[in-house]
């Protein structure tokens, strides 16, 4: 094409684009006739085709060009901080008119490897493109990026980027397959925007817009990237619904229908959709939460919540609703809170729910605790533990009889430390019993006990029952009670090793919760083994993670006796880990031994703080100390153990 005709060039905002709405620029589009007529008399057909893609191009594709127009430079600015994986074209209004130019001026493709591929491509009957990428002068990346310089629009990393499933799911896989374009974020409540291949694709610009009801803003994407999310895609539809009932009387899993009406569908998929990217991301729980306007989705993974999505509020309550019904529950009721169950194949691998509606002022809203088998079924060398203290632990795990106790908040990982305990003790020669609430991961060997408070199975009445059962090990999921106390105690002392949890602070602060409860000295100190209080700290990621110097007043204010800096590692960010700089969780560990020292105090009901120095005496590591070597080891970082334990 001539210089002269850059000012016939259309206004492709005023089309289609941030603004979302056709206007003015859609009358001054260039035709292929003008580009004829302006053409040298020796035009070839090849050059007139060419002319013709290319009007094509900018008609379908041009964004809003300087960032000072229409207030543009805001908006983009917003998104660029809003989202990860996303690239704002750098020169905007000034590009160079062919594709081949900005190859070259982003440095993808030599100067040579250009000429040479438009020299291929006039005999091949191709374009260079074409020809660059056979050869592998040029990735499908580089391409990408290189459409998305050439005509302004957004460049999207979908390995990185977050994609919204709710934005997702408006429209199906059979359409995205086709166009090569999938929705993958909403700008704003009128515009969607679009992960494209082929960014002059106008007709499919317009089908999605007509499809989804919202105004379009086009990014563009390799094609091989976006055919994987839209097989991934295909993977979350396929989540069955096959729910395994917990009552005793029914021990076949129901497999159901996922797709109720045509009307359900795109709310079921949804739904399947957020369980499935949960399970993706290694989420332990998924908060829905109505806050007035969208009912808000995040996922907590690694211990601390993340935004994920929103879902629309004409959209919420059937959300809700389907929820209920997958969990049994009842869908009428309101105002109370409930909980149910429901078990779910996804991708082959068998995920347990725990549901749980809350009732709230804006409407009502669900957790969903994730138990995915597979993550949890861990080895005792992997939980990362210090030699001395799995030494410890172990040792009090091989006795024939005693109490063990892991300690610690909700969400620390005391299950998962006692199943890799049960999986170290189980072999033929041992009768293992355990009594859950709820029997959380199913292993091969032992006899589980699901608690049912509604016919009288508590903890208890499961407890003594087992002790009636010759068992080697029993499991008892949490002493909550007294009377469940009593009977873990009073079993250890009659020849049961005995394996449970017990909700404190620390590990010296369980032997006075269990005097307190009412249990006599003398039982907690002649019973108790060994006692383990734990915590789950972030990683952090190894492909950003900066070496730095922490000083000794730093270290002082997190609550260490430090008199030198310590030469560590701190977060940074990158597109692996999402940009929070930590991938992945590290246990933290104190582990307790009752010495005769330690009984001696028991007896006296001393108090957990000289309980706690004499145990420090005899080499137990503080979990703070213990997190102060994993620092040291680069593996976590002083804010990271400062968040977890504080720093009193």
């Amino acid at each position: 094409m001539s210089e002269s005709k850059s000012g016939t060039e259309p206004d492709l905002h005023a089309i289609f684009g941030m603004d979302g709405e056709r206007g003015e620029g859609a009358e001054s589009v260039v035709s292929v006739e003008q580009l004829a007529d302006d053409a040298t008399d020796d035009l070839d057909l090849d050059a007139l085709n060419a002319a013709a893609l290319e009007v094509d191009a900018e008609a379908g594709v041009e964004a809003v060009e300087a960032g000072g127009e229409g207030g543009e430079a805001g908006a983009d600015a917003e998104v660029e901080s809003a989202w990860t994986g996303i690239t704002r074209p750098s020169r905007r209004g000034s590009t160079p008119r062919f594709l081949t130019d900005v190859i070259v001026e982003m440095e993808l493709a030599s100067r040579k490897q250009v000429e040479d591929a438009l020299e291929t491509s006039r005999t091949s009957g191709t374009t260079p493109e074409r020809v660059l990428l056979d050869n592998g002068s040029l990735t499908q990346d580089g391409l990408a990026r290189a459409l998305a310089e050439r005509y302004g629009l957004d460049h999207l990393d979908l390995g990185v980027f977050q994609v919204d499933m709710t934005a997702a799911n408006l429209v199906n896989t059979a359409v995205a397959k086709r166009y090569q374009a999938v929705p993958v974020a909403f700008v704003d409540q009128r515009t969607l925007l679009i992960a494209m291949s082929d960014p002059s694709n106008v007709l499919a610009v317009d089908d999605i817009a007509i499809m989804t009801g919202y105004e379009v803003r086009v990014g563009v994407a390799p094609p091989d990237d976006i055919a994987a999310l839209v097989s991934r895609l295909d993977r979350l539809e396929d989540v069955v619904d096959g729910a395994r009932l917990i009552e005793e009387s029914e021990e076949d899993a129901e497999v159901v229908s996922i797709a109720e009406t045509n009307d359900d569908a795109p709310v079921i998929k949804l739904v399947n959709q957020i369980v499935a990217q949960a399970v993706e991301r290694g989420a332990s729980d998924i908060h829905l939460a109505p806050d007035g306007r969208e009912l808000r989705v995040r996922f907590r993974i690694d211990g601390v919540l993340q935004d994920i999505t929103t879902v629309p509020r004409k959209m919420a309550p059937g959300v809700i609703s389907r929820i209920k019904i997958m969990a049994e529950l009842n869908i009428a009721e309101k105002r109370l809170p409930q909980d149910g169950r429901v078990g779910l194949a996804v991708d082959s691998r068998h995920v347990d729910l725990r549901v749980v509606t809350v009732p709230s002022v804006h409407g009502e809203g669900v957790v969903m605790r994730v138990l995915d088998k597979a993550s949890v079924m861990v080895d005792l060398d992997k939980l990362g533990m210090a030699d001395a203290e799995r030494e410890r632990f172990e040792k009090a795990c091989n006795e024939t009889h005693g109490a063990v106790l892991v300690t610690g908040p909700t969400g620390s990982g005391k299950s998962t430390t006692l199943y890799a305990a049960l999986k170290m003790l189980n072999s033929p020669e041992k009768n293992i019993i355990t009594v859950e609430d709820p029997v959380e991961y199913e292993m091969d060997g032992l006899t589980q006990v699901q608690v049912a408070n509604k016919v009288g199975l508590t903890f208890a009445m499961g407890l003594r029952t087992m002790v009636r059962a010759d068992p080697d090990v029993i499991m008892v999921g949490e002493i909550r009670d007294r009377e469940t106390a009593q009977i873990a105690i009073e079993s250890a002392l009659t020849g049961h090793l005995v394996l449970s949890t017990l909700h404190t602070n620390d590990a010296p602060s369980a032997i006075t919760r269990l005097i307190e409860m009412g249990i006599e000295p003398f039982l907690v100190s002649s019973a108790l083994e060994c006692i383990v209080a734990q915590r789950l700290a972030r990683m952090l990621c190894p492909n950003c993670k900066r070496r730095t110097i922490i000083p000794a007043k730093v270290l002082q204010e997190s609550g260490w006796k430090a008199r030198v800096e310590l030469e560590a590692y701190e977060p940074v960010g990158c597109r692996r880990c999402g940009g929070s700089g930590y991938r992945g969780r590290v246990g933290l560990y104190e582990v307790m031994k009752m010495t005769p020292e330690i009984q001696q105090l028991a007896l006296e009901r001393q108090t957990a703080d000289a309980i706690r120095v004499v145990a420090i005496q005899q080499g137990m590591t503080r979990l703070r100390d213990d997190g102060l070597q994993k620092v040291r080891q680069g593996r976590t970082s002083v804010a990271e153990i400062a968040r977890v334990i504080g720093t009193n």
